[in-house]
């Protein structure tokens, strides 16, 4: 039986979101556009379902577009608010350790003509206030920070970013797919115009994410005609998948409290575990504000993906990185961003607990580590 260890890449499907799925499916599969009464009754679930997302998240039910997940999600929500806002410019301002999606979005609007300021960041991973500050512009159209990091799972002072940003009347864009279901995200308390979400990340399906707008913001969907979600996207809405969605959140709702205070003791068992055995690996950002059941390790002098095959080789399933840009062999963006030499990024590896963890999964992975770090040292000695 493998141990899993990869939560921050995907969740395996909650037993709720699973039975809401099947339930959903067979009885409410009308279209929710159709105007009859079984596209109705589609469509009163639908809504309730936008309600109670937006509830949590102290949002509007109105400003909620259900996608086809987290990179959907950040597409949508950047370009249809720089389509909608041209006229406060074409400076767009973005930290050089996003998700993959928003990477490669902001490296294609700097071919269409935008203006973008990669900010740099800290040993951590962590944006200064003071430096956002001074890149701001008369064109400062819109400003996009992840909450969490994918990789090292550490935090962006959002309310602090976002209050800056408000003064200003900049539109703030985050990425909440990894903090989404595990900390509090509060709309109005960060300031925010705009945040992407996806369901895979919190024991629900695959294929599913949402998008908020903050209704006072004047948007534009990059698709013309676009005939569901408002205009926002075309295809008919998957009313099935978006209600195990909103199960799953449901079920974690509270039990986060709990969960966070699990993840903080694995963790430091863990990392007492690494000392104990003396192995020769550093925890990124160990001692900065982050998500505790995310894990940036880099074993010195291994290959991250060589460590990541061999415990795949002893049934432990970890991760490179963000799973959105595997099979590259590139090193880790965050590690360079922190300041890593290439080959320091190369030895990037990633370890996450999910709701199933237990302790002896984690001892079981030092014991694996040890392992390849022993062969390693044998075969290099």
């Amino acid at each position: 039986m493998m141990i899993y260890l990869d939560y921050a890449a995907t969740t395996p499907m909650s037993k709720e979101a699973l039975e809401a799925y099947q339930q959903v499916a067979r009885q409410y599969y009308g279209n929710s556009s159709s105007l009859h009464d079984y596209g109705s009754a589609s469509t009163n679930l639908l809504e309730t379902c936008r309600s109670e997302l937006a509830r949590m998240i102290s949002g509007k039910a109105e400003g909620i577009y259900f996608t086809s997940g987290g990179s959907e999600a950040n597409y949508l929500g950047i370009r249809s608010l720089l389509k909608g806002n041209e006229q406060k410019g074409k400076h767009i301002i973005t930290t050089k350790t996003e998700h993959a999606s928003i990477h490669a979005l902001c490296k294609t609007l700097e071919k269409e003509g935008y203006d973008v300021t990669w900010l740099p960041v800290d040993a951590n991973g962590i944006i200064a206030l003071s430096q956002l500050k001074a890149a701001l512009r008369e064109d400062t159209c819109l400003v996009s920070i992840h909450h969490a990091n994918s990789e090292t799972g550490i935090l962006q002072p959002l309310e602090a970013i976002g209050s800056l940003l408000k003064e200003k009347n900049i539109l703030f864009h985050s990425d909440c797919v990894q903090t989404f279901g595990k900390i509090p995200i509060d709309v109005e308390k960060f300031h925010l115009t705009s945040l992407s979400l996806s369901a895979h990340k919190i024991y629900g399906p695959k294929g599913v994410g949402a998008l908020y707008i903050d209704p006072k913001a004047p948007w534009k969907s990059p698709y013309e005609e676009a005939s569901h979600e408002k205009g926002m996207r075309p295809g008919t809405v998957d009313v099935p998948a978006i209600a195990s969605f909103l199960t799953a959140a449901q079920v974690l709702e509270p039990l986060q409290k709990d969960l966070k205070e699990k993840y903080e003791m694995l963790r430091i068992f863990f990392l007492r575990q690494i000392q104990k055995a003396w192995l020769p690996i550093s925890v990124e950002g160990e001692h900065a504000n982050g998500l505790p059941h995310i894990l940036g390790l880099r074993v010195t002098g291994l290959e991250g993906q060589h460590v990541m095959l061999e415990c795949n080789r002893k049934g432990i399933a970890i991760s490179t990185g963000s799973a959105c840009q595997v099979g590259s062999q590139s090193p880790s963006r965050t590690m360079l961003a922190t300041g890593k030499t290439d080959d320091q990024a190369r030895e990037f590896i990633r370890i996450s607990f999910g709701k199933h963890t237990t302790i002896k999964d984690l001892e079981l992975a030092v014991q694996a580590l040890k392992e390849i770090i022993e062969e390693q040292m044998k075969r290099s000695g």
